[in-house]
Protein backbone atom coordinates (compact mmCIF):
# COMPACT_ATOMS: atom_id res chain seq x y z
CA UNK A 1 0.00 0.00 0.00
CA UNK A 2 1.28 3.47 -0.68
CA UNK A 3 -1.39 5.86 -0.13
CA UNK A 4 0.14 9.01 1.27
CA UNK A 5 -0.97 11.21 4.35
CA UNK A 6 0.31 14.06 5.39
CA UNK A 7 -0.04 14.56 9.10
CA UNK A 8 1.13 17.70 11.55
CA UNK A 9 1.30 16.41 15.10
CA UNK A 10 1.75 19.69 16.31
CA UNK A 11 0.77 20.41 19.96
CA UNK A 12 -1.96 17.53 19.68
CA UNK A 13 -1.29 15.34 22.71
CA UNK A 14 -2.02 11.85 21.67
CA UNK A 15 -3.77 11.13 24.87
CA UNK A 16 -3.75 7.79 24.41
CA UNK A 17 -3.15 4.53 26.71
CA UNK A 18 -3.36 2.48 23.64
CA UNK A 19 -0.64 0.12 24.11
CA UNK A 20 2.80 0.69 21.66
CA UNK A 21 1.59 -1.15 18.34
CA UNK A 22 4.44 -3.30 16.45
CA UNK A 23 4.16 -2.20 12.41
CA UNK A 24 5.48 -4.70 9.59
CA UNK A 25 6.33 -2.76 7.03
CA UNK A 26 7.49 -5.29 4.58
CA UNK A 27 6.78 -4.36 0.91
CA UNK A 28 3.29 -5.99 0.54
CA UNK A 29 2.78 -5.09 -3.03
CA UNK A 30 -0.01 -7.02 -4.77
CA UNK A 31 -2.50 -6.99 -1.60
CA UNK A 32 -5.84 -5.84 -1.75
CA UNK A 33 -6.90 -2.37 -0.44
CA UNK A 34 -10.21 -1.62 1.08
CA UNK A 35 -10.81 1.86 1.88
CA UNK A 36 -14.45 2.60 2.99
CA UNK A 37 -16.71 5.17 4.96
CA UNK A 38 -20.07 5.59 6.43
CA UNK A 39 -21.12 8.75 7.64
CA UNK A 40 -24.35 10.61 9.64
CA UNK A 41 -24.34 12.56 6.52
CA UNK A 42 -26.33 11.79 3.25
CA UNK A 43 -24.87 9.28 1.08
CA UNK A 44 -23.97 8.11 -1.71
CA UNK A 45 -20.90 6.30 0.29
CA UNK A 46 -18.26 4.73 -1.31
CA UNK A 47 -15.59 1.57 -1.25
CA UNK A 48 -12.91 1.70 -2.78
CA UNK A 49 -11.06 -1.75 -3.57
CA UNK A 50 -7.53 -1.25 -5.34
CA UNK A 51 -4.61 -2.83 -5.06
CA UNK A 52 -1.38 -1.97 -3.45
CA UNK A 53 2.28 -0.86 -5.33
CA UNK A 54 5.72 -0.91 -3.99
CA UNK A 55 7.26 1.90 -2.24
CA UNK A 56 9.40 2.88 -5.38
CA UNK A 57 6.26 2.49 -7.81
CA UNK A 58 4.83 5.52 -9.21
CA UNK A 59 1.27 6.46 -7.48
CA UNK A 60 -0.97 4.44 -9.54
CA UNK A 61 -2.82 1.94 -7.57
CA UNK A 62 -4.28 -1.01 -9.83
CA UNK A 63 -8.70 -1.03 -9.56
CA UNK A 64 -9.90 -3.87 -8.23
CA UNK A 65 -13.74 -4.69 -10.50
CA UNK A 66 -15.67 -7.18 -10.24
CA UNK A 67 -16.30 -7.49 -6.65
CA UNK A 68 -19.61 -8.09 -5.17
CA UNK A 69 -19.30 -5.44 -2.16
CA UNK A 70 -22.32 -5.22 0.70
CA UNK A 71 -23.13 -3.00 3.31
CA UNK A 72 -25.58 -3.33 6.54
CA UNK A 73 -26.02 -2.37 9.77
CA UNK A 74 -27.82 -3.98 13.00
CA UNK A 75 -31.09 -2.37 12.58
CA UNK A 76 -31.68 -4.34 8.83
CA UNK A 77 -30.28 -2.48 6.65
CA UNK A 78 -28.68 -3.92 3.56
CA UNK A 79 -27.69 -2.70 0.32
CA UNK A 80 -25.43 -4.15 -2.77
CA UNK A 81 -22.96 -1.58 -3.82
CA UNK A 82 -22.82 -0.71 -7.54
CA UNK A 83 -19.19 -0.19 -9.42
CA UNK A 84 -18.73 3.15 -10.83
CA UNK A 85 -15.40 3.07 -11.73
CA UNK A 86 -11.55 3.12 -10.62
CA UNK A 87 -12.02 0.61 -8.07
CA UNK A 88 -14.72 2.55 -6.70
CA UNK A 89 -18.16 1.32 -5.03
CA UNK A 90 -21.26 3.06 -4.34
CA UNK A 91 -24.38 3.20 -2.44
CA UNK A 92 -27.41 4.56 -3.40
CA UNK A 93 -30.63 4.57 -0.78
CA UNK A 94 -28.23 3.28 2.65
CA UNK A 95 -27.60 5.81 5.10
CA UNK A 96 -25.70 6.22 8.25
CA UNK A 97 -27.39 6.31 11.93
CA UNK A 98 -25.01 7.27 14.97
CA UNK A 99 -25.16 4.02 17.63
CA UNK A 100 -25.60 1.72 14.86
CA UNK A 101 -23.13 -0.95 14.24
CA UNK A 102 -22.12 -1.48 10.23
CA UNK A 103 -20.84 -4.62 8.18
CA UNK A 104 -18.29 -4.21 4.99
CA UNK A 105 -18.42 -7.44 3.26
CA UNK A 106 -16.08 -8.12 0.10
CA UNK A 107 -15.84 -10.65 -2.21
CA UNK A 108 -13.40 -10.35 -4.86
CA UNK A 109 -10.56 -12.40 -6.74
CA UNK A 110 -11.95 -15.63 -4.85
CA UNK A 111 -10.94 -14.40 -1.33
CA UNK A 112 -13.72 -13.18 1.44
CA UNK A 113 -13.39 -9.80 3.68
CA UNK A 114 -15.11 -8.61 6.27
CA UNK A 115 -15.19 -5.47 8.84
CA UNK A 116 -17.08 -3.79 11.33
CA UNK A 117 -17.31 -0.19 12.65
CA UNK A 118 -19.93 1.16 15.24
CA UNK A 119 -20.75 4.76 14.48
CA UNK A 120 -20.15 6.95 17.58
CA UNK A 121 -22.75 9.35 19.13
CA UNK A 122 -22.37 13.05 17.41
CA UNK A 123 -19.98 15.78 18.96
CA UNK A 124 -20.78 19.03 17.56
CA UNK A 125 -17.71 21.19 16.11
CA UNK A 126 -19.78 24.72 17.39
CA UNK A 127 -16.93 27.01 16.05
CA UNK A 128 -13.15 27.54 15.35
CA UNK A 129 -11.09 30.53 17.48
CA UNK A 130 -8.19 31.88 15.54
CA UNK A 131 -4.88 32.83 17.44
CA UNK A 132 -0.70 33.12 16.64
CA UNK A 133 2.40 33.16 18.42
CA UNK A 134 5.98 34.47 16.89
CA UNK A 135 8.88 32.46 16.70
CA UNK A 136 11.30 34.86 15.89
CA UNK A 137 10.54 36.79 12.40
CA UNK A 138 7.68 33.94 11.55
CA UNK A 139 4.04 34.55 12.70
CA UNK A 140 2.30 31.06 13.23
CA UNK A 141 -1.51 31.08 13.10
CA UNK A 142 -3.63 28.44 15.35
CA UNK A 143 -7.55 27.03 15.56
CA UNK A 144 -8.93 25.81 18.04
CA UNK A 145 -11.36 23.43 17.03
CA UNK A 146 -14.75 24.45 19.61
CA UNK A 147 -15.99 21.47 20.78
CA UNK A 148 -16.90 20.19 24.44
CA UNK A 149 -15.91 16.06 24.77
CA UNK A 150 -18.93 14.12 26.32
CA UNK A 151 -18.87 13.01 30.33
CA UNK A 152 -18.73 9.38 29.40
CA UNK A 153 -15.20 7.88 28.98
CA UNK A 154 -14.00 6.34 25.34
CA UNK A 155 -14.47 8.97 22.91
CA UNK A 156 -12.15 9.21 20.07
CA UNK A 157 -11.16 12.00 17.28
CA UNK A 158 -9.79 12.25 13.73
CA UNK A 159 -9.49 16.11 12.95
CA UNK A 160 -8.34 16.89 9.05
CA UNK A 161 -7.57 20.47 7.51
CA UNK A 162 -6.66 21.72 4.24
CA UNK A 163 -5.48 24.91 3.21
CA UNK A 164 -8.08 27.04 0.35
CA UNK A 165 -8.53 24.78 -2.33
CA UNK A 166 -4.84 22.34 -2.14
CA UNK A 167 -5.54 18.80 -1.77
CA UNK A 168 -2.76 18.30 0.83
CA UNK A 169 -3.72 17.00 4.18
CA UNK A 170 -3.24 17.43 7.34
CA UNK A 171 -4.46 14.93 10.10
CA UNK A 172 -4.52 14.08 13.81
CA UNK A 173 -6.18 11.82 15.89
CA UNK A 174 -6.67 11.92 19.70
CA UNK A 175 -8.38 10.08 22.68
CA UNK A 176 -10.44 11.85 25.72
CA UNK A 177 -8.14 10.13 28.18
CA UNK A 178 -7.20 13.14 29.54
CA UNK A 179 -9.61 15.88 28.99
CA UNK A 180 -12.86 13.37 29.33
CA UNK A 181 -15.72 15.98 29.77
CA UNK A 182 -14.73 19.28 28.96
CA UNK A 183 -14.33 21.69 26.53
CA UNK A 184 -11.15 20.93 23.77
CA UNK A 185 -8.10 22.73 24.48
CA UNK A 186 -5.66 21.28 21.85
CA UNK A 187 -5.28 23.76 18.98
CA UNK A 188 -4.46 23.09 15.30
CA UNK A 189 -0.82 24.46 14.24
CA UNK A 190 -1.04 25.75 11.09
CA UNK A 191 2.03 25.79 8.24
CA UNK A 192 4.16 28.76 8.95
CA UNK A 193 6.37 28.26 5.87
CA UNK A 194 7.08 26.52 2.12
CA UNK A 195 9.42 23.93 4.33
CA UNK A 196 11.24 23.15 0.63
CA UNK A 197 8.05 22.42 -1.03
CA UNK A 198 6.26 20.72 1.31
CA UNK A 199 4.03 23.36 3.17
CA UNK A 200 1.95 26.37 2.57
CA UNK A 201 3.05 29.10 4.55
CA UNK A 202 -0.38 30.56 5.79
CA UNK A 203 -0.94 33.91 5.42
CA UNK A 204 -3.92 36.52 6.07
CA UNK A 205 -6.68 35.39 3.75
CA UNK A 206 -6.05 32.06 3.69
CA UNK A 207 -9.42 29.86 3.78
CA UNK A 208 -8.64 26.86 6.49
CA UNK A 209 -11.39 24.03 5.81
CA UNK A 210 -11.47 21.70 9.00
CA UNK A 211 -13.61 18.74 9.55
CA UNK A 212 -13.72 16.88 12.69
CA UNK A 213 -14.56 13.06 12.81
CA UNK A 214 -15.62 10.97 16.05
CA UNK A 215 -14.37 7.46 15.24
CA UNK A 216 -14.42 4.61 17.03
CA UNK A 217 -11.04 2.44 18.74
CA UNK A 218 -10.48 0.65 15.99
CA UNK A 219 -9.83 3.71 13.30
CA UNK A 220 -7.95 5.58 16.03
CA UNK A 221 -5.76 2.46 15.99
CA UNK A 222 -5.01 2.23 12.77
CA UNK A 223 -4.68 6.58 12.33
CA UNK A 224 -2.57 6.68 15.79
CA UNK A 225 0.08 4.08 14.04
CA UNK A 226 0.16 6.39 10.89
CA UNK A 227 1.42 8.85 13.31
CA UNK A 228 3.71 6.58 14.57
CA UNK A 229 4.82 5.35 11.07
CA UNK A 230 5.38 9.39 10.25
CA UNK A 231 7.60 9.77 13.30
CA UNK A 232 5.51 12.11 14.58
CA UNK A 233 7.19 14.73 12.58
CA UNK A 234 4.90 15.82 9.43
CA UNK A 235 5.30 15.28 6.05
CA UNK A 236 4.58 12.15 4.08
CA UNK A 237 3.99 8.57 5.04
CA UNK A 238 3.85 5.13 2.84
CA UNK A 239 2.41 2.73 5.13
CA UNK A 240 2.30 -1.03 4.36
CA UNK A 241 -0.03 -2.26 7.24
CA UNK A 242 -0.84 -0.48 9.71
CA UNK A 243 -3.32 -2.30 12.21
CA UNK A 244 -6.79 -2.31 9.54
CA UNK A 245 -10.17 -3.88 10.89
CA UNK A 246 -10.41 -5.71 7.82
CA UNK A 247 -10.25 -9.56 7.71
CA UNK A 248 -8.09 -11.89 5.89
CA UNK A 249 -5.16 -9.57 5.70
CA UNK A 250 -6.35 -6.90 3.65
CA UNK A 251 -4.76 -3.31 3.76
CA UNK A 252 -7.07 -0.61 4.49
CA UNK A 253 -9.93 0.58 6.98
CA UNK A 254 -13.78 0.71 7.30
CA UNK A 255 -14.89 3.34 9.54
CA UNK A 256 -18.37 4.58 10.43
CA UNK A 257 -18.11 7.83 12.06
CA UNK A 258 -20.00 11.21 12.31
CA UNK A 259 -18.17 14.39 11.24
CA UNK A 260 -18.39 18.30 11.14
CA UNK A 261 -16.90 20.85 9.08
CA UNK A 262 -15.76 24.40 9.35
CA UNK A 263 -14.23 26.69 7.92
CA UNK A 264 -12.51 29.65 8.69
CA UNK A 265 -10.65 33.06 7.07
CA UNK A 266 -7.43 33.99 8.75
CA UNK A 267 -7.55 37.02 9.95
CA UNK A 268 -4.51 39.77 10.66
CA UNK A 269 -4.20 39.46 14.32
CA UNK A 270 -3.60 42.80 16.58
CA UNK A 271 -0.05 43.82 17.30
CA UNK A 272 1.39 42.59 20.87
Amino acid sequence: MKNTFFIILSLFALTSCEKEIDLNLDDQSGNIVIEGNVTDKPGPYTVKITKSVAFSAPNQYPAVTGAQVILSDNAGQTETLQYVGNGMYQTSTFYGDPGRTYTLKVKAEGKEYTAQSTMPEVVLLTDLVQSSFKFGDKITYTLLPVFTDPAPLGNRYLINFTINNLPKKYMNVFSDNVNNGLPNQQPLILPNDDNKGRDHEVVVGDTIHVEMQCIDTNIFTYYNALLQISGGNGGTATPANPPSNISNGALGYFSAHTENKQSFVIQQMPTP
